[in-house]
């Protein structure tokens, strides 16, 4: 998943950043409600994380106004704020859960993974185009009897041409979906990771499927023959 990380405190920042991008999570982060709300605007989330104390806008406040501009991703706040009130008012506010801080890392990334179940792009623990399959929990593809392990970023390319089967997919769209902001890629990474998914696929014997449409960009759909 793509996930807006909110949070004013680097020392709780960090750990949960790092804790989620170990779990192949792509985490933009951002330290105060300007930022997170410029983020929102420009870029398309799975999951919005959010500290309820923050300068510049509160995250209430970038809750409420992420669902007013119509988004539709889960919101889990996160606040020292305990309260029944408190609570009520986030929910009321448009946050789909509530966690109080100090923050559990543990406690986070289940409340992450039952909240990824909400998300208009969830489809299940496993990805499906023909005969090819991608389990989204051990970063494998599996065709047949045969099975082999992805890389991180691998998985991450496979996973989002698999929820846009058919689609030509721009070289900008890949690298804003696989990159974290202000983590831009060098000019020819895009390239080299289609050619090492590419071969990953061939040793499944999934031959011609990610396709390249030259001066657009990338499409992963089955071959007539293959269907």
């Amino acid at each position: 998943m793509r996930i807006l990380l909110a949070e004013d405190n680097p020392d709780q920042l960090e750990p949960m950043q790092t804790a989620l991008e170990q779990q192949n999570h792509i985490v933009d982060a951002a330290a105060d409600g300007t930022t997170a709300d410029w983020l929102c605007g420009t870029n398309t989330y799975d999951l919005l994380i959010l500290d309820w104390m923050l300068p510049g806008l509160s995250g209430l406040d970038l809750c409420r106004r992420y669902r007013q501009r119509g988004g539709k991703a889960p919101v889990l706040m996160l606040t020292a704020r305990g309260s029944l009130k408190d609570r009520v008012t986030g929910l009321d506010t448009g946050a789909d859960d509530y966690l109080v801080k100090p923050v559990s890392l543990v406690e986070l990334l289940a409340r992450v993974r039952a909240l990824g179940r909400r998300s208009p792009q969830w489809q299940g623990e496993v990805l499906t185009l023909g005969d090819l399959h991608l389990h989204l929990d051990r970063l494998e593809i599996e065709r047949g009897s045969q099975r082999v392990k992805l890389s991180k970023r691998e998985f991450q390319l496979l996973e989002y041409l698999l929820r846009h089967p058919h689609q030509v997919l721009t070289h900008a769209q890949l690298e804003q979906a696989l990159w974290a902001v202000g983590a831009e890629p060098e000019s020819n990474a895009l390239s080299k990771l289609v050619r090492r998914l590419r071969r990953r696929l061939e040793s499944l014997g999934v031959d011609g499927w990610l396709e390249t449409v030259y001066g657009m960009g990338y499409r992963l759909s089955v071959p007539e023959l293959c269907r």
